[in-house]
């Protein structure tokens, strides 16, 4: 494992025209972050469509597993070396309809993550996932969450019993809820000595405008670096082992 991780968190403004408007858009970004010696890009939740789910009654909104679509950024992960997390609806080989969080190796794999804890009008578009994802970058463990999964602490206790380093949620808060997240992300962080990172959908969304606030939490729970504005923004953090290195679920 290495001793530092360089992590970038995008809080995006989905672009009009769905998956096709988004992935350029979603290139240049990781591109961005690849001048900041990024390793690791986490996007926001359904980032390829924005969080219109009435968009996604076309099935042309929806991925599939290899789906074509992605390979200009299965090339720029590849070219930079970089992980890149997007998200986006997700139907798996046997049809299964999933909130997702996919994982594009810059060796052509790719791991998927499920949101756990649908509310709402989700839940009657997609199927709750089983937990969360596990991914490796550079020996860091990295378990993938969407936005309501980081109000239950089980999703997040799960994930370091499972040996996490890190918990990167991908999310959409909006404006009045900035509170609520902080609470979130610096508790997820404290409760097991891990460090959260949160990319939350920017700009006006069908929910509201958002709160922005994308960025990091230490294992201590305190904030670090986050962004500075509402709009579409490149935040990114060295992560470093240290002191408050979580070596096993913190005992409460």
């Amino acid at each position: 494992m290495t001793s530092a991780l360089t992590v970038t968190a995008v809080q995006y403004q989905a672009l009009e025209g769905g998956i096709a408007g988004n992935v350029p858009e979603h290139v240049r970004l990781i591109e961005d972050a690849d001048s900041h010696g990024a390793r690791l890009v986490i996007f926001p939740e359904l980032s390829l469509t924005g969080y219109n789910l009435p968009l996604l009654r076309n099935g042309d909104q929806w991925l599939v597993p290899g789906d074509f679509r992605l390979d200009a950024i299965r090339e720029i992960c590849r070219r930079t070396g970089i992980t890149a997390v997007v998200g986006a609806a997700f139907r798996e080989a046997d049809g299964t309809p999933r909130l997702a969080s996919l994982a594009l190796h810059p060796n052509g794999t790719a791991d998927v993550g499920f949101k756990s804890h649908l509310h709402g009008d989700e839940e009657a578009l997609f199927a709750a996932g089983p937990g969360p994802a596990l991914l490796e970058v550079d020996g860091w463990k990295i378990a993938l969450a969407i936005c309501f999964d980081a109000a239950h602490p089980v999703h997040s206790g799960t994930a370091a019993d499972t040996g996490a380093d890190v918990y990167a949620v991908s999310a959409l808060y909006t404006e009045g809820e900035g509170h609520r997240l902080g609470l979130h992300l610096g508790a997820r962080a404290m409760d097991n000595r891990m460090y959260a990172v949160l990319a939350n959908l920017g700009g006006r969304t069908p929910l509201g405008p958002s709160c922005g606030l994308s960025g990091f939490w230490g294992p201590d729970g305190m904030p670090m670096q986050h962004a500075s504005g509402t709009g579409t923004e490149v935040v990114t953090a060295v992560l470093r082992r240290g002191p408050l290195e979580r070596y096993g679920h913190a005992a409460g």
